[in-house]
């Protein structure tokens, strides 16, 4: 598997890679075509998120190897990226692009409901609107366990057929933050990165008891379900975050294509609500939501063989191919799962 920096526009950003297949994974840096491997004694840290702890001004220290003869520069073509990212929490935001919300309003109309399709999509958007002006950011929680590079196959769980994709911003928490206001909240940013937050929709809502509501584990935390990366972008190269252009391909067609400004709440309003409760710890993720064109509204769920290629303006672009997972009876022979099988 080969590695481009298409769709990077940064001086340099952060990757972690191998060199060989099943070799070990490194810290490097980034910069055009090519990649180096940094350690403590270029970090100036002891680990990737106690530099991040130091962000922004411990940019500074990886911006002046750019330059530098010095250390073994490898074509990024001949490695392999994987996560850029190891957080110790993922905290995820649920309906907070406007249009992707109005969508599934309309795509879960229920059968009984009398209301014209354009009378249900004016209700969700009044609803929207009065949730940007009176309410606050929705989070749930991801397991850091599911973060993976693109390196890895997404594989299709055989409990269900419903598997979907949701294209979003992540932002790279830098220094410690706790109990933080609007104004302060970019401080604690080091970076942003893409990730794509699968999602297997009928493991969403609770059916046996309704009243519980959504179930975001089952739903959103299989091996493999937070494909991340593959750059860690610094925040200095991404001057507006709240109007950055996204688009994911599916097998070549455009199912998703927004920009950050059709979110309800931006980054500050996110960054200061999740670190009310529990402090934001350097490297940690936080991803700000996804906007429309999931599959749920386009009809068409992941499938074996699919390939999805996400993008995000200035981040580069980070490619998933689905595989269905293989399913053998006790005597290992493959054997033919029941979709949608609990």
């Amino acid at each position: 598997m080969t590695s481009s920096s298409d769709g990077l526009t940064a001086r340099f950003a952060i990757v972690r890679f191998r060199l060989d297949e099943g070799g070990p994974t490194r810290l490097g840096l980034v910069a055009g075509e090519r990649v180096r491997e940094i350690g403590p004694a270029e970090l100036g840290a002891t680990d990737l998120n106690a530099f991040l702890a130091e962000a922004p001004a411990s940019w500074d220290r990886l911006a002046r190897l750019v330059d530098r003869a010095d250390g073994t520069w490898h074509p990024l073509a001949d490695v392999t990226l994987t996560a850029p990212v190891t957080p110790s929490q993922v905290l995820q935001t649920g309906a907070n692009y406007r249009t992707h919300v109005i969508d599934l309003v309309a795509a879960g109309r229920a059968k009984n409901d009398p209301r014209p399709i354009e009378e249900l999509r004016e209700w969700a958007a009044d609803m929207m609107d009065r949730r940007a002006r009176e309410g606050i950011p929705y989070f749930f929680i991801g397991l850091p366990a599911a973060v993976v590079g693109d390196d890895v196959d997404l594989v299709l769980p055989s409990y269900s057929d419903q598997h979907d994709w949701e294209l979003e911003l992540a932002v790279v928490i830098g220094r410690e933050a706790f109990r933080v206001d609007r104004e302060h909240a970019m401080d604690h940013v080091a970076g942003y990165t893409i990730v794509n937050d699968i999602t297997t929709r009928d493991l969403v809502f609770r059916q046996d008891m309704k009243e519980i509501g959504t179930d975001w584990y089952r739903g959103k935390n299989a091996p493999g379900f937070l494909p991340t990366g593959p750059f860690l972008v610094p925040a200095p190269f991404v001057p507006n975050p709240g109007d950055l252009h996204l688009e994911l391909t599916l097998n070549g067609d455009t199912m998703q294509d927004a920009t950050t400004s059709d979110l309800l709440f931006d980054l500050p309003a996110l960054i200061a609500g999740a670190s009310q409760n529990m402090p934001l710890l350097p490297g940690d993720l936080l991803l700000t939501g996804s906007p429309a064109g999931n599959g749920i509204v386009h009809g068409r769920m992941l499938r074996d063989g699919d390939v999805m290629v996400g993008a995000i303006e200035g981040l580069g672009a980070q490619t998933v191919r689905a595989v269905a997972e293989r399913v053998t009876d006790a005597a290992g022979e493959p054997a033919i799962a029941e979709a949608g099988a609990r």
